[in-house]
């Protein structure tokens, strides 16, 4: 260890030396005693059930109203003029609900194609082997996790252009059934919820359990459920939003073209912006190994309906706007729209290296040098001699790259890129800045769940954490 700083903090330059070799952590007495404290229910998040039962149904609520209010209302938020018009607004709500978003067999059949095909090809497409962090619910075990996401999201974009230019599926078809869609997805949320819920607790799986049947579903009662080679949890997290969300892009692209000849550069840059996430997410698949998601967080209601239909269809209302209404009234000036394309690229850069060198930190704290190559491997993906805080529960906090201005670097730049979604329609409709405004409200929440948490974890350690990263999200400014 090298020698510690006048403010008694443990850090380290040179995590491998030149034989390659890296000294990996060990969990200690005092860190398996705080892993227990933090691995049991002894508190209630989200309001406790009623706060957690309010969010199962109000969501899927406003998920109806927005879209509504985008697609049939000229995108502007509309409500009841007077107390007598509530019954008939409600009515009237309710019957674009019936119609239009009615779950159809020709969704419910496309809907779950997508899934059983992404699980076929999660299933039998080759992968690169990643090892997890230690678990602590499963005793510190190390789980191995199959990462062939990339394949198989290239894959999927040969057989959707496939079936597009054979005319057996057009992608058009995707944002003209945004509705139907819709529904079947949250069908798809809730019974994948509830169901993992009683198979957990028919297994004998399930942990941290609260006692309360709701709050249980929406938590989640397992933690790292499987089929074969395939981890659910990442699966979803990967495979079914973003193949979604990039493909209603596409859609709304197809759309344009076939009415105007030409796609807009707006749409242009929500299919650019919805592709460099989702290729993201397969390049950089062994790093979500590494995240408290795989490793903490059990796969509930919280995780599966936000998976499976809250983040496909809340994320791109901005497509869904261009793709209905006519591109004069979101046309911007040349210069606007560099400074859009490069405030994307350049939010994209941060938060792609930021969530790299983080995950590839924890790798090199596992023994694990020799990283996965795909493309596009970005300059300062990796912190060459990071500094670090080494804590008495073992695990060693990251000073270095982008973590030594920020507690939560890569929380800004995405939180950059979802207003970008919104801003790329201006001023025509509030409704695609959802987004960005429900995202900040998570990623603040999540950041005192996570930060209370580590405070329990590393103790004192992490006092001494915020002392050297001061900022717990923008650099100077908070």
């Amino acid at each position: 260890m090298q020698p510690s700083d006048t403010q008694g903090l443990r850090q380290r330059k040179d995590i491998a030396n030149g034989n390659g070799h890296t000294d990996t952590i060990v969990i200690t007495e005092e860190g398996k005693k705080r892993d227990q404290q933090l691995d049991k229910h002894d508190r209630y998040e989200f309001g406790g059930p009623w706060g957690v039962f309010a969010m199962m149904t109000g969501f899927p609520m406003l998920m109806y109203y927005l879209w509504i209010c985008l697609w049939f209302y000229d995108g502007q938020l509309v409500f009841p003029k007077s107390v007598d018009d509530i019954q008939p607004f409600l009515w009237r709500m309710w019957d674009h609900v019936r119609v239009d978003a009615y779950p159809t067999a020709y969704a419910w059949k496309v809907y779950s194609g997508n899934i059983f095909f992404q699980l076929f090809l999660a299933w039998v497409m080759p992968g690169y082997m990643q090892e997890g962090l230690p678990v602590p619910s499963l005793g510190y075990k190390k789980l191995m996790y199959k990462c062939n996401a990339l394949l198989s999201l290239y894959a999927t974009a040969i057989a959707a252009a496939t079936l597009h230019y054979t005319g057996v599926f057009r992608l058009n078809a995707i944002i003209d059934n945004y509705g139907h869609f819709m529904t079947v997805a949250m069908i798809w949320g809730f019974a994948v919820s509830f169901g993992m819920y009683f198979v957990a607790v028919a297994t004998g799986t399930q942990m941290r359990m609260s006692g309360n049947f709701f709050y249980d579903v929406f938590m989640g009662a397992s933690l790292n459920p499987r089929i074969g080679p395939i981890d659910l949890k990442m699966w979803a997290e990967v495979r079914i939003p973003w193949v979604i969300v990039f493909f209603l892009a596409v859609s709304g692209g197809c759309q344009q073209y076939d009415k105007y000849g030409y796609v807009t550069p707006n749409m242009a840059f929500m299919i650019l912006a919805t592709f460099l996430y989702l290729n993201a997410c397969g390049k950089g698949e062994e790093c979500i190994p590494q995240t408290w998601d795989m490793y903490h967080e059990k796969w509930g209601f919280m995780v599966i309906f936000w998976n499976f239909a809250g983040v496909p269809f809340t994320y791109v209302y901005s497509v869904v706007y261009m793709a209905s209404h006519d591109p004069s009234k979101y046309q911007f000036s040349t210069p606007t729209y560099v400074l859009l394309f490069s405030t994307l690229l350049t939010a994209y850069y941060i938060w792609d290296t930021a969530m790299s060198q983080k995950s590839r930190f924890k790798m090199q704290t596992q023994g694990i040098t020799k990283f996965r190559k795909t493309f596009p491997q970005l300059p300062g993906c990796i912190v060459q001699n990071p500094t670090y805080i080494q804590t008495a529960h073992g695990n060693r906090l990251l000073t270095s790259g982008w973590w030594a201005y920020s507690r939560k670097p890569n929380y800004v730049a995405d939180w950059i890129m979802s207003f970008t979604w919104g801003a790329i329609i201006g001023t025509a409709t509030p409704i695609p800045y959802f987004y960005s405004v429900f995202f900040i409200t998570v990623l603040i929440h999540r950041c005192g769940r996570d930060f209370e948490r580590c405070a329990i974890k590393y103790g004192k350690d992490w006092e001494r954490y915020c002392e050297v990263v001061k900022w717990k999200f923008i650099p100077g400014v908070y």
